[in-house]
């Protein structure tokens, strides 16, 4: 079990020490998305929806859900974030609506916050979907995967 990051001597479960690492400034970007009905659109952007505005309600929720990745990732370390960011676009056609979540999340510290960034952006996409699932049930709500991500032992990573 040596070879194994995050189980202990005895094949259990740990939180790695990350104490020796270097702080240094650590950025994540994620993306999700979810596909909407033409009615749900309509009422996301005309700010028509029963239980309010959809958007506003989803980023605060991202953001919460970014402080506290920690509380349910299992193995995540608490992070001071520094910042969070969220923002929405819409990808239209022929009676398509996808609504794309993008999350960007700043640290600086001695981890990384790719999981926090991954959070807040499929948190996005469930309020979303708990806002509108009134309206219609088939919503789809993914893919959900990491754009890009600065600093660390590990450098950069960007998506193509």
């Amino acid at each position: 079990m040596a070879d194994f990051t995050h189980f202990n001597q005895e094949g259990r479960a740990k939180m790695v020490d990350v104490s020796d690492k270097p702080e240094t400034a650590r950025t994540a970007i994620a993306q999700s998305s979810i596909t909407v009905n033409k009615e749900i659109y309509e009422k996301i952007t005309s700010n028509t929806m029963k239980k309010g505005d959809v958007l506003s309600v989803a980023q605060v929720a991202g953001i919460m859900a970014s402080k506290k990745t920690w509380d349910i990732i299992p193995m995540c370390h608490p992070l001071p974030l520094t910042g969070v960011d969220i923002s929405f676009s819409w990808k239209t056609g022929q009676e398509e609506y996808i609504l794309l979540i993008t999350a960007s999340v700043k640290t600086k510290g001695n981890t990384g916050v790719e999981m926090e960034a991954l959070t807040a952006a499929s948190v996005c996409a469930l309020t979303v979907y708990d806002m509108c699932k009134a309206v219609d049930k088939g919503m789809v709500i993914g893919p959900t995967f990491l754009i890009e991500k600065t600093g660390g032992k590990n450098g950069d990573f960007k998506r193509d």
